[in-house]
């Protein structure tokens, strides 16, 4: 096949290279420096696979266009043996931003977060916990390129959280910029055969002159480009295409495949496409519609001149990486998208279907139009990057990824140039995906490991996927087909023991057994836990020592009452007992001790049909860690606090002030009945704010109150402060939300947090602040900073009239809230059930 080119070859290529370079750069001269610091676009593409790309053709062509994708490769370095860190997309996009392989950065599948559990109390086997989100403590390559004096951008697809749109977005992990919005890729109404874009200026999706349709991601990665050009950049363009839903806009393009395939859409291809191979006229109009937008962002990098270097255009001084997060989606539920053959499989498999990927890299002092067989990784762009900007490696930052660099602007045929961080040369590579399909897989040299974990009969298949031989690299059986397991005896079991020590390096963990199982071998020699004992946050197990001799003990917990689940280690405490320590603000944990037979066991027990059956969440079969402590001081009076949040003072300036006593409720906004002054309850004086929820009100947020805050404009500094005193009727008790709404410091409306008060605590953003008595008066007190150099958290302070008092911070449930203009008290307990308010009070301090 014409891409194996023997490196004898590749290095004649790459001598000439060199020796026009060096004849070019004499006969112009140097009239300025590059600028040290270059432009960096990586471009991570969503399911593309590798043979939908064609200048990746091989055996039969591919019917897809890519012409503006094949360019790219002609101008830089194309791998052949190019890997994803993952077969799906959420722990891909994570290793790369992160440098951390899935099984160091405990995220190896898509929506987790969850406490592990059996899908059914006697299942054999049990998928290990796994993060549904990155942690902002991860040092990003994008917060390294910040740091780096480098305007960072993203544009598209995000899913580092637990969904795509929830805490922490791309502003949280170094991104100046993010456009999150889907463009094309959402569904088509009434269908896909309908309902096309048009050239109507009011069309959201309106087509250009070459009719193609305007993609609110793809121009936001332009607009990028160019209102950052002036200094160094960093883009992270995620597109959404080509993921599902498959779909589209351009009836034009959609005809044009239609007529290429040589089919005939009728009705029954509004929903479904079932016939196999490459035949999908819908996924083949995306993918050059992909690849058409991927040329708008060349071009503009040919064609715009570098205001950094008089001249000279950006693409002079730009590296862009072109790649896909994993292998192509095959299809699903019946449906077919598209073949990865001659690959085995596709998106959510560790067979190569699901992890070989394009990869193309250009840019300055990288070769034009090289190919090369040497085997790398998205894990290896962080490093990369770093060193292609000239920067060193963080001190205390570590890469599970190797540095291309001198690879890249050497020669990148040579597969000794890539080098682990203690200098060996990498000949190999692992994959760990105990979700879904419940596999594991590495990499050595020409060998393929692959191993699938089914309970306790775990298997393994060994194929060859190439044959060097000196020079030549020739393709033995990459579409892993002839299983050498039982040939290779020795071979196999070396792998598969190369494969669990790196695993472990890692502190990745294997799908667990069930000890509830029928007939698992070892079951019975399972711990037993006896009982546990909670003292403040110190966790006491004490269990039965079955003769399994335990060997981690895990505490699984939510520190948001069960809206998230994250992972601790207990300390073992001689046989029969575990130390855990509850992190600070944890509402709900489970137990979880792991034998050395792998056998989970877990408490208190979660029986997972029996809660669908009776609609629970996992925080009501957890246990409860309790409220958090309060500090304790003296008796306060709330009339005393009221009258020292607006005092006017140095450094302190009040906005708003309400006690309510002119019995009137003309100074704030109100919606739906169920607002009132009342006569008979009020923290200092006479008369209080009363919400009440009576039967028929109009929207489940009524009754609503809200009062307007005016922050000056010229005001970029200090505490904004929001006060009141809040009391739930002791026989009804109500349940009410806090909100702060900035309406000004962005293109849409921004929220601070909801603090919720009622169902006996105050909560802010489902984080526990304190436990709560009806019938008594609690000052609550919501404030943070103003202004670019804020923390952008929101601190939550909770005091009661005996003295005690709790304090918590959250993030800002919108990274850009700035200043409340609007602060809403919203009603939403049961009908009949009343709740309070007193003494209001917004001051600004330095």
């Amino acid at each position: 096949m014409s891409h194996y080119l023997n490196a004898a070859s590749r290095r004649a290529h790459l001598l000439l290279f060199s020796l026009i370079s060096i004849q070019v750069l004499a006969s112009i001269g140097v009239a300025q420096e590059r600028p040290a610091k270059p432009n960096i676009v990586l471009i991570l593409t969503d399911d593309l696979g590798w043979q939908d790309v064609k200048c990746y053709d091989i055996d039969e062509p591919s019917p897809m266009e890519t012409p503006n994708i094949d360019a790219l490769a002609q101008r830089g370095v194309m791998f052949w043996q190019a890997y994803s860190p993952a077969p799906v997309c959420a722990p891909s996009r994570a290793a790369i931003l992160s440098g951390l392989h899935p099984a160091h950065g405990e995220m190896t599948s898509v929506a987790g977060g969850y406490p592990p559990h059996p899908p059914s109390p006697r299942a054999t086997q049990i998928s290990p916990f796994y993060m549904a989100r990155m942690p902002v403590e991860r040092f990003t390559l994008a917060e390294a390129m910040k740091a780096e004096g480098y305007r960072t951008g993203h544009s598209g697809k995000w899913h580092i959280s637990n969904n795509h749109y929830e805490y922490p977005k791309p502003y949280r992990h170094g991104f100046d910029s993010s456009t999150h919005e889907r463009g094309v890729q959402v569904s088509m109404k009434p269908d896909r055969l309908t309902g096309f874009a048009t050239r109507n200026p009011k069309d959201p999706f309106r087509l250009d002159e070459n009719g193609f349709p305007l993609d609110v991601p793809q121009q936001a990665a332009l607009d990028f480009i160019h209102e950052s050009k002036k200094e160094p950049f960093f883009l992270y363009y995620a597109t959404w295409l080509v993921h599902a839903p498959i779909v589209m806009r351009s009836e034009q393009l959609l005809h044009k495949y239609e007529q290429k395939l040589g089919v005939t859409l009728t009705a029954e291809h509004k929903d479904i496409w079932k016939t196999p191979g490459q035949t999908n006229p819908f996924y083949c109009a995306m993918v050059e519609q992909l690849d058409y937008y991927m040329g708008q962002i060349f071009n503009y990098l040919e064609t715009t001149d570098d205001p950094r270097w008089p001249g000279h255009t950006l693409i002079e001084n730009t590296y862009i990486i072109f790649t896909s997060d994993n292998g192509g989606m095959e299809g699903g539920r019946g449906a077919v998208y598209t073949d990865n053959v001659p690959l085995d499989r596709g998106k959510i498999s560790l067979k190569e279907g699901g992890t070989r990927v394009p990869l193309i890299i250009t840019g300055p002092g990288i070769p034009a139009g090289v190919q090369t067989d040497v085997m790398v990784n998205g894990l290896d762009f962080y490093p990369t990057i770093l060193s292609l900007i000239g920067v060193d490696k963080p001190a205390d930052k570590h890469f599970d990824g190797c540095d291309l660099a001198s690879l890249l602007t050497g020669d990148p045929t040579d597969a000794t140039r890539v080098r682990d961080a203690d200098g060996k040369v990498r000949d190999g590579m692992i994959w760990h995906f105990p979700q879904a399909e419940n596999t594991s897989s590495i990499r050595v040299g020409d060998y393929k490991l692959f191993r699938s974990y089914r309970g306790d009969a775990t298997t393994r298949s060994l194929y060859r996927l190439y044959n060097r031989k000196g020079d030549q690299t020739v393709r033995s059986d990459i579409e892993e087909m002839k299983d050498l397991a039982s040939e290779l005896p020795e071979k196999t079991a070396e792998m598969d023991a190369q494969l669990t020590e790196m695993i472990e390096e890692m502190g990745g963990r294997l799908p667990y057994l069930n000890p509830r199982a029928d007939g698992t071998p070892k079951r019975e020699n399972a711990p037993t836990i006896v009982d546990h004992r909670q003292n403040g946050n110190t966790v006491e197990v004490t269990y039965r020592n079955n003769g399994a001799r335990v060997v981690h003990a895990d505490l699984i917990y939510s520190p948001n009452d069960g809206r998230e689940w994250l992972r601790a280690s207990g300390r073992l405490d001689g046989k029969d007992k575990v130390i855990v320590t509850l992190p600070q603000g944890t509402s709900h944990y489970f137990i979880n001790l792991v034998d050395e037979n792998n056998f989970l066991v877990i408490h208190p027990l979660i029986d997972r049909p029996k809660m669908q059956r009776e609609k629970l969440a996992f925080r009501d079969v957890a246990l409860f860690a309790g409220y958090p402590e309060p500090t304790n001081s003296e008796p306060v009076s709330l009339g005393d606090l009221y009258a020292q949040r607006i005092e006017a003072s140095p450094g302190r300036t009040v906005l708003r002030s309400e006690d309510f006593e002119k019995n009137s409720l003309s100074s704030l906004n109100t919606a739906g009945e169920g607002s009132s002054i009342t006569k008979t309850t009020a923290a200092t004086g006479k008369h209080s704010l009363r919400l009440f929820e009576e039967k028929g009100l109009a929207r489940e947020w009524m009754p609503l109150v809200s009062t307007p805050i005016s922050i000056p404009a010229q005001t970029t500094s200090g505490t904004f402060r929001v006060s009141l005193d809040v009391m739930l009727e002791k026989e009804a008790p109500g349940v009410i939300a806090l909100g702060l709404k900035d309406s000004i410091s962005h293109e849409s409306a921004q929220s601070a947090a909801q603090v919720r008060i009622g169902n006996g605590a105050i909560k802010a953003n489902d984080r526990f602040v304190s436990e709560l008595q009806p019938g008594e008066w609690h000052h609550v007190e919501l404030s943070g900073q103003l202004g670019l150099g804020g923390d952008k958290m929101l601190t939550v302070s909770i005091t009661t009239v005996d003295g005690r008092a709790w304090n918590r911070k959250v993030p800002y449930t919108n990274f850009h809230f700035d200043r409340p203009t609007d602060a809403q008290i919203i009603g939403l307990g049961p009908v009949g059930s009343a709740a309070y308010v007193d003494n209001m009070a917004v001051t600004i301090e330095d």
